[in-house]
């Protein structure tokens, strides 16, 4: 299995795959491996589509994590042994279609008001104020700030694309603050090594209990964060093309998500039978 790791990462890596991603589709093939005691190249798309119906009847793992496993395999035979990978009529579990938590402006208030430091409520308003990915907020680096172009360029963001975001004057002026306070080097936001970004781990406790202090039920998330981000953005006017680009969206079907969850904005929609300005005569 070590040469067929080795040859698996440096796909990954080829491919612009995160860490996250790289370390779990690994895992995943590791997993299938040790499900049948052989090597992953000694098998094929009938033993793969036997491990996935035992994650979904047996383990009854979550869809999430099924699709995970199915597409780790998928990485594994068709770029690291360039074989087929068919597995015939496998029927996955439909994915809910929950609406995201979103946190209204006065919810996001209350959470900015929570942070106990300044690099905490730096943290806060970068999410906030960008709709950054959790992955993106920890990679960004001290020269992705752009106060000239008032933008920040986010490297490498999901499907290894680059962007720029909006750079909000009331942001910059709070990681000016921030900057002269730590004095980070590479990165924007790093760890208790210097040289590494923060783990992301942290952030997400950090979200999690200050979500806590401010009262916040269902408690924060990062990724709710985003969420608002966009349906703020949404209310108070911006065209979906707008959201869409901001927030690294492939196809504006997903950004549409969030006229689900603005009722505001949806009120603000006028019929174009209103802007005839025009009157129905009264009719018998």
């Amino acid at each position: 299995m070590t040469e067929m790791r080795r040859r698996m990462e440096e796909e990954l890596e080829l491919r612009g795959c995160s860490s996250r991603t790289s370390k779990a589709y690994l895992d995943w093939v590791r997993r299938f491996a040790a499900h049948y005691k052989r090597p992953p190249e000694q098998m094929g798309s009938e033993e793969a589509r036997a491990f996935l119906i035992d994650l979904l009847e047996v383990q009854r793992l979550s869809r999430p994590s099924v699709i995970q496993a199915f597409c780790a395999l998928k990485f594994f035979y068709v770029h690291v042994l360039h074989l087929p990978y068919e597995l015939g009529d496998l029927h996955l579990p439909r994915r809910s279609r929950k609406l995201p938590r979103v946190l209204s402006e006065t919810e996001v208030r209350r959470l900015l008001e929570s942070a106990t430091d300044l690099k905490e409520q730096a943290i806060l308003m970068t999410f906030y104020a960008t709709g950054l990915r959790l992955n993106e907020l920890i990679h960004l680096q001290v020269t992705d700030i752009d106060s000239t172009k008032m933008q920040i360029c986010v490297r490498q963001g999901k499907g290894a694309k680059d962007r720029n975001v909006l750079l909000s004057p009331a942001l910059l002026d709070v990681l000016r603050r921030y900057y002269r306070c730590y004095r980070p080097a590479t990165w924007l936001f790093c760890g208790q090594n210097p040289e590494q970004p923060i783990d992301d781990r942290i952030v997400q406790r950090m979200v999690r209990r200050l979500s806590d202090k401010a009262g916040l039920h269902p408690p924060a998330t990062a990724h709710a964060l985003r969420h608002s981000f966009a349906t703020h953005l949404l209310e108070h006017g911006t065209q979906l093309p707008y959201i869409q680009e901001l927030l690294g969206h492939r196809h504006l079907q997903t950004t549409m998500l969030y006229t689900r969850v603005s009722p505001r904005a949806l009120r603000n929609v006028i019929s174009p039978l209103d802007s005839l300005d025009w009157n129905a005569p009264e009719l018998k």
